[in-house]
């Protein structure tokens, strides 16, 4: 089994990969993509799969053989984190050139180019958020809105421009898919505030991220001195995430392309969460349909997650039956060793669940998992909130994604700032990151941590991101590029201008949809609840079926460790009326192993030993018996006894044969085996 790595080809290079190099590189469906260096072609590539990897050799094949120039390839994709990624493969790989951007990247700077000779004068400005313009329109309009309000209807005219709907065909379309307005409007109010914005954007001279999709499609269709021009220039195209690609996106893409069929598509239809946005996995499944001759290519091979989660994952799109989509689902092969089981946690409310998992995030860090690699997934942003006092009461820094970007933050404007006037009299002969060290130790950076929580640890975290990176660069660099202060400032403008933030350490908090794209060795998937996942607003069967996907993509963003919690009532000492997801309906362990009919005290006990609140030291002393056990029978640590049933151990201590009965877990054989041993680690254990 050929064995990859999370870095772009397992090694740093002196200098530029051969042909065979690459390929060498590649296991046989990936080699298969890179081989296939003609379009249409489209790649069906589930989960930890390494499509950025075989999507970027087919591009270093392809520059390496000389069927590509590297300035003709145009690879696009969703994310400017994807991209920068992207671009730092090819880096690697020893190919400069090629442009690696976002949908929006990309058209900006070519709407950029051409506007001043079609146009003249200066673009238009971008406006990054809608808010203010909404909020606008809507007082022309007599509407009366709040933040959330303004929110909503942002959204929606976001979705209506990006499915190219004018603001005359509104209501028609919401009719005919079933689109309700956002709450407390009516359609026709919504179609009036769209052109009602439209004309606040005008009078203001701005334009809005769609505009710039639509302007430059627009300009390439209108003007064939300028398609033929953008058109000479790109003459490879590659789209990524192409299951999230918009009418919009595709419109522009189809004037990039001009008829011609060199390009090659990539996507997963099991990850797709984002048509509340106006994206569409149509365009990807309907590929062959528009290029009969398209030559398809399929990864299934996950090289990102333990045997244990992809079980899990193939599972969930299993038991969505045909109407969920499993026709089209992927069915994963796990390549990498078995690791622990997944562990399946209730808790009695969202505040235990909250402290159960800071407390075994700190167990992990503890064992050595870094807290970068560590992240904490639910479905809606208010669900962080507990999160963040259970993680700051326990004491393990933390990251929100989604909240201020890391280079807005005056921290590291003001370090970019003095690397900037450094990389100036930088003295060769010394490493750069030690000069980096020096520099940003006016800035406030030490070599340890502050011993304060907060907005003191948040800078120094900032700061650390650029010493690890400058500590990157130099690990990577070669004779033909070395490593410099100035060199480490050109990456780090090239980043800012993508938004391509470095590792910052802490565990990570993000809503599912934010996590799209990510991995981390270790994950908490909390608040698996009815009504969170799927979400109460989830009323149709489409709408279900994608939070069941969502799901998936949680479950697939997990290396090693995976935790699914969920809390049994929203506030201490409340009613425990909810009930775990749907979604794990066979699949929890309660399921399979919980006796048809229980007593009601079975039932509270069993609630009870579930908390999580269990003796660390006890659970860490069984573990490690089990992991003997285990490797004496040569068998997987879980078909010992599972982490649930160790916690539950850990939690009652039992004293005797009867109360190690009454945990779940533990039947007769188990006891006649093991009863004796575990109830002397019990006994032995501090504190008993």
């Amino acid at each position: 089994m050929l064995t990859q790595t999370n870095s772009a080809d397992g090694s740093n290079h002196p200098g530029p990969m051969s042909p065979d190099a690459i390929l060498t590189a590649l296991d046989p469906e990936q080699r298969e993509v890179a081989l296939a260096l003609n379009g249409p072609v489209v790649v069906l590539a589930g989960a930890g799969t390494g499509k950025t990897r075989a999507i970027t050799h087919r591009i270093a094949y392809g520059v390496r053989i000389g069927a590509y120039k590297p300035t003709s390839v145009l690879a696009v994709t969703f994310t400017a984190r994807a991209a920068g990624e992207m671009r730092t493969r090819l880096r690697e790989l020893g190919v400069q050139g090629v442009q690696a951007r976002t949908f929006h990247s990309a058209a900006l700077r070519q709407l950029g180019y051409f506007w001043p000779r079609i146009v003249g004068g200066a673009p238009p400005r971008l406006q990054e958020y809608k808010a203010q313009f909404v909020a606008e329109a809507a007082r022309r309009l007599g509407l009366s809105v709040d933040r959330v309000a303004v929110r909503d209807l942002s959204s929606e005219i976001e979705w209506a421009k990006v499915s190219l709907i004018a603001a005359d065909d509104y209501e028609k379309a919401a009719y005919a898919t079933g689109r309700d307005a956002p709450s407390g409007y009516d359609t026709q109010t919504v179609s009036r505030l769209i052109t009602a914005y439209e004309d606040v954007k005008t009078e203001r001279g701005v334009i809005d991220f769609e505009d710039v999709l639509l302007m430059l499609g627009d300009m390439l269709n209108s003007h064939k001195a300028v398609a033929d021009e953008v058109r000479s220039q790109y003459r490879h195209f590659v789209v990524d995430e192409y299951q999230d690609v918009s009418p919009l996106q595709q419109f522009l893409l189809d004037q990039w392309l001009g008829g011609r069929k060199e390009l090659c598509v990539v996507g997963d239809p099991s990850q797709t969460i984002y048509s509340f946005t106006g994206a569409s996995p149509r365009h990807l499944l309907e590929f062959r349909r528009t290029y009969p001759e398209a030559q398809e290519i399929r990864l299934v091979r996950d090289y990102r997650s333990t045997p244990q989660v992809v079980n899990l994952a193939n599972l969930v799109l299993k038991r969505a039956g045909r109407g969920g989509g499993a026709h089209q689902a992927l069915e994963l092969i796990a390549q990498r060793k078995p690791g622990p089981p997944v562990t399946f946690m209730a808790y009695d409310d969202d505040e235990a669940e909250a402290k159960g998992v800071a407390t075994r995030a700190a167990r992990l860090i503890q064992s050595g998992v870094p807290a970068s690699e560590i992240a904490v997934l639910y479905r809606t942003n208010a669900q962080s909130e507990a999160f963040e006092a259970a993680f700051a009461d326990a004491g393990v820094g933390y990251l929100v994604r989604g909240g201020q970007r890391f280079f807005q933050r005056k921290e590291v404007r003001d370090a970019i700032v003095l690397l900037r006037g450094a990389a100036r009299s930088a003295d060769p002969e010394r490493p750069m990151p030690d000069q980096v060290r020096d520099i940003l130790a006016a800035a406030g950076w030490a070599d340890q941590p502050p011993a304060a929580r907060g907005a003191a640890r948040e800078r120094w975290d900032a700061m650390q991101a650029l010493v690890s990176l400058a500590d990157d660069l130099a690990a990577a660099a070669t004779p033909e590029a070395p490593a410099t202060v100035a060199a480490l400032v050109a990456e780090l403008d090239e980043r800012a201008a993508a938004q391509h933030a470095p590792t910052v350490e802490g565990v990570t908090l993000a809503s599912l949809h934010a996590a799209k794209g990510l991995e981390w060795d270790a994950v908490f998937l909390a608040g698996m609840s009815e009504g969170l996942m799927p979400i109460s607003l989830a009323e149709t069967d489409n709408a279900v079926h994608e939070e069941r996907r969502l799901l998936y993509v949680g479950i697939t963003r997990a290396r090693e460790h995976l935790e699914v919690s969920f809390g049994r009532s929203r506030n201490p000492g409340g009613r425990a009326t909810r009930k775990r997801t749907r979604f794990l309906d066979g699949l929890w362990p309660d399921d399979a192993r919980a006796p048809r009919a229980r007593t009601a005290a079975q039932k509270d006990q069993a609630r009870a030993l579930l908390t999580g609140e269990h003796d660390v030291a006890l659970f860490d002393a069984l573990r490690d018996w089990r992991l003997e056990v285990a490797r004496e029978a040569d068998k997987p640590a879980y078909t010992v006894l599972t982490d649930a049933t160790l916690a539950a151990i850990a939690e009652i201590r039992p004293s005797g044969i009867a109360e190690l009965a009454r945990v779940n877990g533990i039947g007769p054989a188990k006891i006649d085996k093991y009863g004796a041993t575990i109830l002397a680690i019990v006994s032995g254990a501090p504190g008993s």
